[in-house]
């Protein structure tokens, strides 16, 4: 029978907690690793309704990307929104694992399928991490085998993404070679594909003068959404443990959705 511990274990080899952030809250976060586990959710992060679904299905550990509690409690109460979902979860007995950023650098993490996703070809790290065994780090870039315009680009990304819309920094005809990719909410990242000769980075989400930053220094930008530009790859993480755990019942959740709508 599968227990917590063997799922965290599993997911320590899939992605080291090496490559997580010094910032970053990564691992289990609430449970007993003794547990028994037959039913596992994975899901983007733990919103009420993904933790009512949790609770509704039975589920034993959700591994969530985004981590709860991300920031130190001083108090566990139901008068905060994260006080809220955890008095319900661990109520509930379940457990919360989170992979965060070192599913996002992992050999086949986020930014690798990302990458991938957009057929990029010498795929290296954007910022390699110091010493790694592996030659890992945070971020990808790679070039594409021939040059498209940042417009192709982005219906390529779309495509990948199953979306119908993304923001675009750059004029649609820029002729695009060089590509770096940085999950979620990295314009931070902006220097270095600019230091890697890349054209363009694609990114979940940034700032309005990040995205003057990028117009002003001619590295195109290519926003998804948050949501769009990590959730995928929790689908991938169900099937990925499913494969490894056959036993179990494993699936993304259903109900977590984007907060934010495109409009008429």
């Amino acid at each position: 029978m599968a227990t917590v511990q063997s799922i965290s274990d599993f997911l320590e080899t899939f992605a080291p907690s090496r490559l997580a952030e010094d910032w970053d809250n990564v691992g289990l976060l609430v449970g007993d690793p003794t547990q028994s586990v037959r039913r596992v959710m994975t899901c983007l992060t733990v919103t009420p309704a993904s933790a009512d679904e949790a609770v509704r299905e039975n589920v034993d550990l959700i591994i969530s990307h985004h981590p709860l509690p991300f920031h130190p409690l001083k108090r566990l109460t139901t008068e905060s929104v994260p006080g809220r979902l955890l008095w319900q979860l661990i109520r509930s007995g379940v457990s919360i694992h989170s992979p965060h950023t070192r599913f996002d650098s992992a050999a086949m993490g986020i930014n690798q399928r990302l990458a991938e996703g957009l057929k990029l070809c010498d795929i290296q790290p954007l910022v390699p991490a110091e010493d790694d065994p592996d030659g890992l780090g945070s971020g990808r870039y790679g070039k594409l085998e021939s040059p498209l315009s940042l417009a192709e680009c982005a219906a390529c990304l779309k495509s990948f993404l199953s979306i119908d819309g993304l923001h675009a920094v750059g004029d649609a005809g820029r002729s695009i070679k060089r590509i770096a990719v940085a999950c979620g909410s990295a314009g931070s990242f902006l220097g270095a594909a600019r230091r890697k000769g890349c054209d363009l980075l694609v990114t979940g989400e940034t700032t309005f003068h990040t995205c003057l930053e990028a117009e002003a220094t001619e590295v195109a930008l290519l926003l998804p959404g948050h949501f769009s530009s990590e959730r995928f790859a929790v689908e991938v993480l169900a099937d990925v443990l499913s494969s490894q755990f056959t036993d179990l019942t494993i699936w993304a959740s259903r109900d977590e959705t984007d907060p934010l709508r495109w409009t008429d």
